[in-house]
């Protein structure tokens, strides 16, 4: 297997996946989440949550994430970051919106972020990439 560039990895991390995060829990495994995700390559990788989730009780400014995005049909690849939590804010309508677009399209995305208008206000959460990990398996 032909080892992924650091292009290559980023490019893979920007394509259209759902991502599992991992969040350490104190005295436990950690807390494994599929999330809708965001990632512009040499940028950080940005995700939304609601505030009262359990991911959200567990993050904090510099607690350190991993996440993991796959190709689930063969010849699988995946790619995995872990570094730390940079920022957690407020999250606008639009980038709702732009998370939204981006899993389900225009029309239904668009859709999507009005019904969550009202809703409880959500959290955006960026991570700095810095440990990378991958695997394509389709460079034999």
């Amino acid at each position: 297997m032909n080892p992924l560039t650091e292009a290559d990895k980023q490019t893979f991390l920007s394509g259209l996946h759902v991502c599992t995060l991992a969040v350490p829990q104190p005295g436990k495994g950690p807390l494994l989440a599929p999330i809708w995700y965001d990632y512009e390559p040499g940028n950080r990788v940005r995700f939304i949550m609601g505030p009262q989730s359990r991911k959200a009780q567990l993050l904090a400014q510099g607690t350190r994430v991993s996440l993991c995005v796959q190709d689930e049909a063969p010849p699988y690849a995946y790619v995995s970051v872990e570094g730390p939590v940079v920022t957690i804010e407020a999250c606008t309508e639009q980038a709702l919106k732009d998370m939204a677009v981006r899993y389900l399209g225009a029309d239904d995305g668009e859709q999507y972020a009005k019904s969550m208008r009202g809703a409880e206000a959500a959290l955006l959460v960026s991570v700095q990439p810095e440990t990378w990990l991958a695997a394509d398996f389709s460079r034999s």
